[in-house]
């Protein structure tokens, strides 16, 4: 079952876009007062009648149905309840005054002012302020302060502007009341704080509002711009009741209750880089601003329009500067994440490479420095074990070790991969106790975990004069000890298994050795590299080892094997892959293995492979297998000569075997023609060859 949050969710995701029945009648009946209060001002039908309907009636009812719909809202939904339910308290207190005014002021011959209507209007500027604030909090989240400052600038600006505009005027008619003049100057002034507080949330959204704030800004833009036009008129003495102005006020409360009704869902404002809006918007009115101040030098412009230009440009330099800021600290963290690695934290091949052109700088025999290149072993195979997240968790913790481990004699580096530097303020060899807790660090060891490392060393200027030379130097000593470490853990697990071997069959020792030695001089012939022969010589001398998991019995039959049998047997290249592969190191002899019984022409097993798709070893492999195999006794057959075998190989080329392994196989044999005549058989004669 979905829990509380998100049921509240779905269900405000589903009312910003469908309304029940009765509140989508109250909409439609809003807009069409609206509608006709606008259409009465501006076309004047119905005569005096209509005029003074519309003006009492029709327009108290624009209000008091979008009050309405805003109350339904407070009643109905949790989401930001105190927030609208100010909202409400703000249109009831505005409407109450549009209702004292219509119902008994505007009936008197010279109704005062201030009257007892103006604290209902002016109670709706804090309540909506606070509602505001309420809005932007619950909604956006975490603030950059630039976001603040930007939606202030603006606010800012324009209030300097507007109060340049109409204030003039204002005071211009100024009877020289205070109260009167003060209720005068709070309309204005009140319109420009809920503009200010809307430009702010737009900037907190930066520059990307819901829908909530778009009729929220409609609504306030043309409350303040009717109240300011009222102002000025009303100053002048050229306002005139029932004119399209007069239909600005339940416009602006129509839009308010629209957006009471639009989702709010919260939007995360902190994003990580400023949009081009975000920059160039808090420029342009701080420049504004500035083009105020300009203008107050040589034209009168009131002291509130000055002193809010003065704000805005101030708040606009320190906007600059926090910029500025930011930005170099953008900068420094570029530079310092360009030579970080991003998984260990420690420095990379770049970071690298320049403390190392330091080191080779400042470096004399006196004051040398030790380059220290890892290598991890084991790592491959953990990782592809357990899973590349577990193996960033090891890289990292390894990373650390590491670090911790120098201390403040060097500096650690990953270089990517499994690789690893330490940059050693002295002359260090292997056996020194800070090399030796390097490595350490570098190897964990566990019932999962068996990942080691290989170390090669450079000292500077002792063996090298450059970075270059230093990092090669380095690297090819520890390629060697990698390369000795894997020889040495390749070679134990060889002498293992032949041991298992010639423990299980003497015969099969035997067998294994003689087409070992045979596979390297045919492998030689077809330009094999070192490294590829001596992995096809141990899986010569290996590819038999999968029949330790067949029965002897089955083995030792001197007659045919049955259907049974044969799926036993045709198993063991799949066994012996198996047990290869526990060591990693072997596991490309073990493919080859795998592979030593499939046929040319694609009906050999475990995977029937054919032609090409067999590796070139495999099939080297299966030639000369057979070829000792047919010279060979064995208990289900007398051994042949070798010419009846050479024969059999040639005649079962392009089905069984590869027709050009079978004609470099034949023509190695029968070069060595006199001196296998001499008998020899098995081991002794592929010796010979």
């Amino acid at each position: 079952m979905a829990n509380k949050p998100a049921q509240d969710t779905i269900a405000l995701m589903r009312s910003s876009t469908r309304h029940p029945p009765p509140l989508t009648v109250a909409f439609i009946a809003m807009w069409l007062i609206v509608a006709l209060h606008g259409a009465r001002a501006l076309l004047g039908f119905g005569g005096e009648e209509m005029r003074s309907f519309c003006e009492t009636w029709v327009y108290t009812a624009a209000e008091v149905v979008a009050c309405a719909i805003c109350i339904v809202r407070v009643c109905s939904r949790r989401a930001d309840r105190l927030a609208w339910a100010l909202v409400a308290f703000g249109m009831l207190t505005w409407t109450a005054g549009d209702l004292v005014w219509t119902l008994w002021l505007d009936n008197l011959a010279d109704p005062p002012f201030p009257s007892i209507a103006d604290p209902l209007y002016l109670a709706m500027y804090p309540a909506m302020y606070a509602a505001f604030m309420l809005l932007i909090r619950s909604q956006r989240g975490h603030i950059r302060p630039e976001q603040w400052l930007d939606g202030v600038i603006i606010g800012l600006a324009l209030a300097a502007v507007g109060a340049g505009l109409i204030l003039p005027t204002v005071l211009a008619e100024s009877q020289g009341h205070l109260l009167g003049d003060a209720v005068n100057l709070a309309y204005p002034l009140g319109d420009l704080a809920l503009l200010v507080m809307v430009v702010v949330a737009f900037a907190l959204s930066s520059w990307r509002p819901g829908r909530l704030w778009v009729w929220l800004g409609a609504a306030m833009a043309l409350d303040a711009v009717s109240d300011l036009i009222f102002t000025y008129m009303e100053a002048k003495g050229t306002y005139v009741a029932g004119g399209i102005l007069d239909t600005s006020w339940p416009a602006a409360m129509a839009l308010v209750a629209v957006a009471s009704w639009q989702s709010s869902r919260r939007r995360e404002a902190d994003r990580p880089a400023a949009s081009f809006s975000e920059i160039v918007l808090p420029a342009a009115f701080a420049l504004l601003a500035l083009v105020l101040l300009v203008l107050a030098a040589f034209t009168h412009i009131t002291p509130t329009a000055v002193g809010l230009a003065a704000a805005a440009l101030v708040l606009g330099t320190v906007r600059a500067i926090l910029t500025f800021t930011e930005n170099v600290r953008m900068l420094r963290r570029s530079a310092e994440d360009a030579v970080t690695d991003g998984l260990t934290g420690l420095g990379n091949r770049r970071r690298l490479m320049s403390d190392l052109d330091d080191a080779v700088a400042a470096a004399d025999l006196d004051h040398p420095y030790t380059l220290a290149f890892f290598d991890l072993n084991g790592f491959k195979s953990y990782n592809d074990t357990l899973g590349h997240n577990a193996g960033d968790l090891l890289l990292a913790r390894l990373g650390a070790a590491l670090e911790s481990a120098i201390g403040g004699c060097g500096r650690a580096y990953r270089l990517g991969g499994d690789e690893f530097c330490a940059l050693l303020r002295g002359r260090y060899r292997r056996q020194d106790g800070l090399v030796q807790a390097a490595t350490a660090a570098l190897t964990e060891r566990s019932e999962v975990t068996d990942v080691g490392t290989s170390l090669g060393m450079a000292v500077i200027p002792d063996e090298a004069g450059t970075a270059s030379d230093a990092l090669q130097l380095a690297d090819q000593r520890m390629y060697a000890s990698k390369t000795r470490v894997s020889r040495e853990s390749t070679a134990c697990t060889h002498h293992v298994l032949m041991q298992v071997l010639s423990e299980r069959a003497p015969e099969l020792q035997d067998h294994v050795a003689g087409v070992g030695q045979l596979v390297r001089a045919i492998g030689l012939g077809f330009g094999l590299g070192a490294a590829e022969l001596d992995q096809l010589v141990l899986a010569a001398e290996l590819h038999d080892v999968g029949k330790l998991g067949i029965p002897d019995t089955i083995l030792d039959k001197p007659g045919p094997l049955g259907d049974g049998e044969w799926q036993l047997m045709r198993g063991h290249p799949e066994i012996g892959e198996r047990i290869l592969s526990a060591d990693p190191t072997l596991r490309p002899v073990g493919r080859l293995v795998r592979a030593s019984h499939e046929r040319w022409d694609g009906t050999g097993y475990p995977d029937r492979l054919a032609g090409a798709e067999i590796p070139l070893g495999a099939r080297i492999i299966a030639a000369c297998d057979a070829l000792e195999a047919m010279t060979s006794d064995r208990c289900y057959q007398a051994a042949r000569s070798l010419p009846e075998a050479l024969a059999e190989l040639r005649r079962c080329a392009g089905t069984q075997f590869d027709p050009d392994v079978i004609a470099a196989l034949c023509a190695r044999i029968e070069a060595a023609r006199d001196q296998l005549a001499t008998g020899v058989r098995s081991s002794a004669v592929w010796a010979g060859v």
